[in-house]
């Protein structure tokens, strides 16, 4: 049924929860995962040098974060005996991220989690599930912590 697996993760327990899922989910279905992490690459409004360091700082931040949660997701998998792949990918928003990805490897199924936010701190930081959900036409599982 399920044949590839998308797991976006951003370090969280909540896409902890998530890969375990996927876990399941890929045992039961003799799936392959793929794992993936989205950098928004300019995450900054603003100009001259100043902006250009705080960029690459940035960027180099967020590259070992992603290195990081993709590494702890793929080793969880292999210990099952899951098949794995891996990618840390740039995309203006981590929703849009998601969704291409799903389309262009062609996956089946995306499992993610979701911080459950509302009122203020949905309305400011805003909910990459429901995103997810509004632009897809793959399933999409949300976990919750």
């Amino acid at each position: 049924m399920f044949k590839h697996i998308l797991v976006p993760v951003d370090g969280s327990s909540t896409s902890q929860v998530a890969v375990g899922k996927a876990t399941e989910l890929a045992k039961a279905f003799d799936s392959t995962v793929t794992v993936i992490y989205v950098i928004d690459p300019y995450p900054f409004t603003g100009v001259g040098t100043d902006f250009a360091y705080g960029q690459a700082e940035y960027l180099s931040a967020a590259t070992a974060e992603a290195n990081a949660a993709v590494h702890a997701a793929k080793e969880s998998l292999a210990a099952s005996g899951v098949k794995v792949d891996t990618s840390v990918i740039e995309a203006h928003t981590a929703w849009r991220g998601i969704v291409e990805a799903g389309e262009s490897l062609k996956a089946d199924l995306i499992v993610m989690g979701s911080h459950g936010r509302s009122g203020f701190e949905k309305l400011v930081l805003g909910s990459v599930a429901q995103a997810v959900l509004s632009h897809t036409k793959l399933p999409v599982l949300v976990m919750r912590d």
